[in-house]
């Protein structure tokens, strides 16, 4: 323990000092743009996407998009072309992107975390998707106004932040290592006042506010023929309000499909619609 505190200390001093030295913030810039330039190929379905590997985090969500999240995939491949899709904590944009891709989909990627937008936007450039992809920089809540947003890692691709409510992905009170105040809508905020077209599919995947998103959406949700929702059974809040607020809309439990501790994937639908098992 000694030893690794000696050495962390002493990379620390050594990169200051090559921070004082002329032209180091000249190399730095030309590190930064060139793991922005480098890119990881996947398939899937036939589908070949193009993505951003900034970083290791990055790199396994390009490598790992067939194998991480198989359901959020077969949940995308049940959507009607053309139809709109809001990505809610779209994170640097893989699902938005196949969804555009594989559905024609249009969509709207809504991500407040100002590490992952520039990755977001390089990876629908990448891929030539401006026509069909458009980033919502917000947060998505239970109502509109301004509130800080708290992460807890600032890598690109970096996940498990919050919008205003301190609480992580199992209910409990996050540790932020990093936050700023921006600004958050309702569901409903982001139709009546942002103009943006009220959805036919919900992905949400926000790591513990999912129930505020809901609260805030019952008039969306009402039109809606599908949601995809993350959910902690374990976080009884989180998953006794989700469930109330999608039973309200008129809409119920497909299936779900475990992830990792008490985490699960929960894909509803309209109670008059059939979907394969």
């Amino acid at each position: 323990m000694i030893v690794r505190k000696f050495l962390r200390a002493a990379a620390t001093v050594a990169v200051r000092c090559f921070l004082r030295l002329p032209g180091s913030g000249r190399f730095v810039e030309r590190l930064v743009t060139a793991s922005m330039d480098r890119m990881v190929t996947a398939t899937h379905k036939g589908q070949t996407m193009k993505f951003v590997g900034a970083n290791h985090l990055c790199h396994y969500r390009a490598e790992s998009f067939s194998t991480k999240e198989p359901d959020t995939l077969e949940w995308i491949e049940t959507i009607p072309e053309g139809s709109v899709l809001w990505d809610v904590g779209a994170n640097v944009g893989l699902y938005s992107i196949y969804a555009a891709k594989q559905r024609k989909c249009r969509v709207y990627a809504f991500e407040p975390s100002v590490f992952n937008l520039e990755v977001l936007a390089r990876n629908i450039f990448a891929n030539n998707l401006q026509d069909f992809v458009t980033i919502v920089p917000v947060a998505l809540t239970d109502e509109l106004g301004v509130n800080l947003f708290q992460m807890t890692s600032t890598n690109w691709g970096g996940a498990l932040s919050t919008f205003g409510k301190e609480v992580d992905q199992n209910g409990q009170e996050i540790t932020p290592i990093f936050e700023y105040r921006t600004v958050g809508v309702s569901m409903s905020d982001a139709v009546s006042r942002l103009g943006i077209p009220c959805p036919n599919f919900i992905k949400i995947d926000v790591d513990g506010i999912e129930h505020f998103v809901l609260k805030g959406g019952h008039d969306v949700l009402k039109e809606v023929d599908s949601v995809l929702v993350e959910i902690n059974d374990d976080f009884d809040e989180q998953a006794v309000i989700s469930a109330k607020h999608l039973e309200n809309a008129g809409l119920r439990l497909h299936r779900k499909r475990h992830m990792v501790g008490a985490q699960h994937n929960q894909w509803w639908i309209r109670s008059s619609q059939k979907a394969e098992n």
